[in-house]
């Protein structure tokens, strides 16, 4: 078996690279306005099509409004909202796993109870109820997708606390009369940190995918903001004769949540010390396999027997 390679993937690279200097530079990227449209201009086709010109070259919606202009707006918000709900989502579920793993208990016992009951809540319809309620908004998706997204970090960050809690330098820090705040500070969050990279970067995908769904269901992001899911769902009525209108928001969605995917993965792999020790032993077989040309292993046996049998 082969060794996991632990080349940085520059395909997924690039893509969410492209995806941060659209998100940045989109006022200077994009060719037209998002949310100003221009009722003469709706429904015209991308410029590879008959009647296609190269001030829209994605084309445009039934608005008149750019195809490309709002995609790379629409980058703006779905990075948005990934970058402040796993923000708030990392930084709830960290501090009450860390609470709950190293105190243990009653404390331990009340806060996996509500980890569980959270964890087996449906998300997207407890986040469709919870943005009605609230009335859509960015802000309000924003925060129903991290309340609901803590748990997650919460059970895993806790699993690890209890593993590194047993460790000797948690011990003596005890012995020292160290506070459990330092002992968590100090010695147990650094250990943790890799752990919760490779979960915030997996969930960047999941993050982009709820807050497409809540906008495609019209309980997301409001008009006229260009969510890449509200695109999809205005687009919908326009399948047969203008397909454009949802196949480049989708196409988008598509390959960012794809390349954070692989992203995370590469990610775990680099930083799971269990994983790379994994790797290493792999690759033990095939190097003592390899042989200095003109020794090959089989000579080598068969000289070495018939000399002691010589002897």
């Amino acid at each position: 078996m082969r060794a996991r390679s632990r080349e940085l993937p520059w395909v997924p690279g690039v893509i969410l690279g492209a995806l941060v200097i659209a998100a940045v530079f989109a006022p200077y990227l994009a060719p037209q306005s998002p949310t100003e449209g221009d009722i003469t201009q709706k429904l015209i086709p991308p410029v590879w099509m008959e009647r296609g010109d190269w001030e829209h070259p994605l084309g445009t919606d039934r608005f008149g409004r750019d195809v490309l202009s709002r995609v790379i707006y629409g980058s703006r918000i779905s990075l948005l909202v990934s970058l402040i709900a796993i923000g708030v989502a990392g930084t709830l579920g960290t501090v009450l796993g860390l609470i709950s793993g190293y105190r243990g208990g009653l404390t331990d016992s009340v806060l996996m109870r509500l980890t569980d009951v959270a964890l087996s809540l449906p998300l997207i319809l407890i986040a469709v109820v919870l943005v009605a309620v609230s009335e859509p908004s960015f802000r309000n998706v924003t925060l129903v997708i991290a309340l609901l997204l803590w748990p997650r970090f919460a059970r895993q960050i806790r699993g690890e606390t209890l593993g590194i809690k047993e460790h000797d330098f948690v011990a003596l820090a005890v012995v020292a009369g160290r506070s459990s705040a330092w002992i968590i500070r100090r010695h147990i969050f650094p250990n943790v940190v890799p752990t919760l990279l490779v979960i915030s970067t997996l969930q960047v995908g999941y993050v982009i995918l709820l807050e497409g769904t809540l906008s495609f269901l019209g309980v997301g992001v409001p008009p006229p903001n260009p969510a890449w899911g509200l695109m999809i769902a205005d687009g919908r009525g326009f399948l047969a004769t203008a397909w454009w209108i949802s196949l480049f928001p989708g196409l988008a969605m598509l390959l960012t949540v794809l390349a954070v995917n692989l992203m995370g993965d590469w990610l775990r792999d680099h930083l799971d010390p269990k994983l790379r020790q994994l790797g290493s032993r792999a690759a033990e077989p095939e190097a003592a396999a390899v042989e200095p040309a003109g020794h090959p292993v089989g000579e080598a046996g068969a000289g070495g027997a018939t000399a002691r049998a010589d002897s």
